[in-house]
């Protein structure tokens, strides 16, 4: 069983994650009301995008309302009442987010390909993210409810010995720090996907680059949903216990979150080649490259280096 201590904290920095994630849309919220290209959408476009903000706003409140409790209920101390207090909001503040994740897709969407694809994309925007942060975890739960039930019944003699439990919480905060190095950024790039629809550049481009932009917006949107799922299985499925089934989780979660990542970076980079360039073949073959870059060290190399560690017969 993990110490008190080490779930709050654990609480917290899952609180964090979300926190920096939700801020820096937030800005790009905000700057896109600004935008010239903001102007130019329908008028009903406009108040499902001022919905969306507000529905993060929300998200954050909630998110923020953990240091509130921590300081002013519980003046600090870490206790039982803290830890079901930070799940049970993380677990609300996930589903504004998601709505207004899908509301954002739906504009972008909808200003390429009209209000049928907009919608398309905006509930199935909506409905991955739900799966990912709610409906993944609560079958996994299920499934893992009679064995977590049986681990807690098991005498201190049956436990794992106190270097192994170290072990593994030191895993866990690593996971997790690595998590909160990667959202951020993608987060922000998001922000800036969205803004750049609304600029004059933007409808200046071929609608091949425009599709592209689309795409990597979508797959860039996926990569965060796999960041931000590691905090909603720890708190839903585990209940903020460390363990090593976590642990394998939340890795394969980051790992895949690479996959489309570096696709989303690269093929916003084809865009901005052609357009500086005005040659598709330079564009292909510079994002073709940079992805081989990210591919190469993100998995090539350390697919190999780990094959070197593992005994031959592994």
């Amino acid at each position: 069983m993990a110490k008190l201590k080490d779930k709050v904290q654990n609480a917290l920095q899952e609180g964090r994650i979300l926190v920096l994630g939700a801020q820096v849309l937030i800005g790009f919220q905000f700057r896109s009301t600004f935008e010239k290209g903001f102007e130019k959408l329908p008028e009903t476009t406009q108040y499902i995008k001022l919905g969306g903000l507000l529905l993060l706003l929300l998200a954050l409140a909630l998110l923020l309302w953990n240091a509130a409790y921590h300081r002013i209920v519980e003046e600090g101390e870490d206790s039982k009442q803290l830890h079901r207090f930070v799940s049970r909001v993380m677990g609300a503040a996930l589903l504004p987010f998601a709505i207004g994740l899908g509301i954002d897709m739906y504009v972008a969407f909808e200003k390429v390909l009209g209000q049928t694809g907009g919608i398309v994309a905006g509930v199935l925007a909506a409905a991955v993210s739900l799966f990912f942060w709610y409906g993944f975890e609560l079958w996994r739960r299920l499934a893992r409810k009679p064995r977590i039930e049986e681990k807690k019944e098991m005498s201190e003699e049956q436990n794992k010995q106190e270097e192994g439990e170290q072990k593994t919480t030191n895993k866990i905060k690593h996971v997790l720090l690595e998590s909160r190095m990667v959202l951020p950024g993608a987060q922000a790039l998001l922000g800036f996907q969205f803004a750049n629809m609304l600029t004059e550049g933007f409808d200046k481009l071929p609608d091949s680059s425009q599709a592209i932009h689309l795409a990597s917006l979508a797959l860039v949107a996926l990569a965060i949903v796999f960041l931000i799922a590691p905090a909603a299985y720890h708190r839903i499925v585990e209940e903020g216990e460390e363990t090593d089934h976590f642990h394998r989780v939340a890795s394969r979660l980051i790992v895949a979150s690479m996959i489309p990542l570096a696709l989303g970076i690269c093929g916003d980079l084809y865009v901005a080649v052609r357009k500086v360039t005005e040659s598709a073949t330079v564009a292909i073959a510079v994002a073709a490259i940079m992805l081989a870059v990210f591919y190469g060290l993100w998995f090539g190399t350390t697919l190999y280096w780990r094959s070197r560690r593992r005994p031959a017969s592994a």
